[in-house]
């Protein structure tokens, strides 16, 4: 079996507890396509942005969606939580089982610094295996503009990318143009899912491995439903981005070893000279 249902749920919520909202909104989904297998959601879609809202692993929100996904019997990936391990606080995804279990969780690599202050980056790109199906991989946001961590992902076997974010500014439709760049380049699903309302500016997309959007979303609540053949994937890879360019093949044959990957060549000059990481300041006239 390569086919599996997914809805990506772009939801307008207020800055706050947005469990119940998210419970109800997954049911009324549910009710309408009821064969969906897999929801997903946007970033810190449950309480919006705020490290104050930080939970430990395991912690209460976890828990709330590890009982929904149980009593809807679907897998489960609620965007992602503020989660504290001692003094640091990490943007971490958990992906929830049809039985309720936590089978993997991703901390954002590329918190959105200087933005998201107090966040430490993540170490680890995450993938899981949907049995029967296929190979599914995790990033969250500001990941996405980093063509290692999808490059990685899929280096691990990734056929689909599911992407929450959390964007409210002017640069979406950027985002847009680097979801399809992700699909196209890796021969992938990429599933990016927008907040709408008070935590964002909406626009979700959904892109096939040979560049085609499935669905692009306006900017108010919006579900996204979709079937996504990862035969399609593996038939790109083999064959070629319509029958063209077989670039992961190139990629894994090349013998070129870039400077920027090998660690005794990590420190580059011309990046050193941009200066550090901070807020841009108002200009003096």
């Amino acid at each position: 079996m390569s086919k599996f249902s997914l809805s990506a749920l772009q939801l307008a919520l207020p800055q706050g507890d947005n469990r119940e909202r998210i419970a109800a909104a997954v049911a009324s989904m549910l009710r309408r396509y009821p064969w969906v297998q897999m929801v997903l959601l946007p970033e810190l879609a449950t309480y919006g942005p705020g490290i104050d809202q930080a939970q430990p692993r395991g912690g209460e929100a976890e828990r709330f969606y590890q009982q929904l996904a149980k009593q809807h019997g679907i897998w489960f990936v609620p965007g992602s939580l503020y989660e504290r391990e001692g003094d640091r606080v990490f943007n971490m995804l958990p992906v929830i089982d049809p039985n309720g279990h936590v089978v993997t969780r991703y901390r954002k690599i590329y918190p959105f610094r200087p933005f998201e202050a107090g966040v430490t980056s993540g170490d680890q790109v995450v993938v899981f295996d949907i049995p029967g199906v296929g190979r599914f991989g995790v990033s969250i946001c500001y990941d996405g503009w980093f063509p290692e961590v999808s490059r990685a992902l899929v280096w691990r076997g990734a056929e689909v990318i599911l992407h929450p974010t959390m964007t409210g500014t002017l640069d979406r439709p950027n985002e847009l143009v680097i979801a399809q760049a992700n699909a196209i380049m890796n021969q992938c699903y990429f599933i990016d899912v927008n907040n709408a309302g008070a935590l964002g500016n909406g626009r979700s997309i959904a892109v096939g491995p040979d560049g085609d959007v499935l669905h692009q979303a306006g900017e108010q609540s919006e579900e996204l439903v979709l079937t996504l053949d990862l035969q399609r994937v593996r038939d790109a890879r083999r064959d070629g981005f319509k029958g063209l360019g077989q670039v992961l093949k190139s990629f894994r044959d090349t013998p070129v070893r870039y400077p920027c990957y090998n660690e005794a060549e990590q420190v580059s000059a011309s990046l050193e000279a941009l200066g550090p990481l901070a807020l841009r300041e108002r200009s003096v006239r």
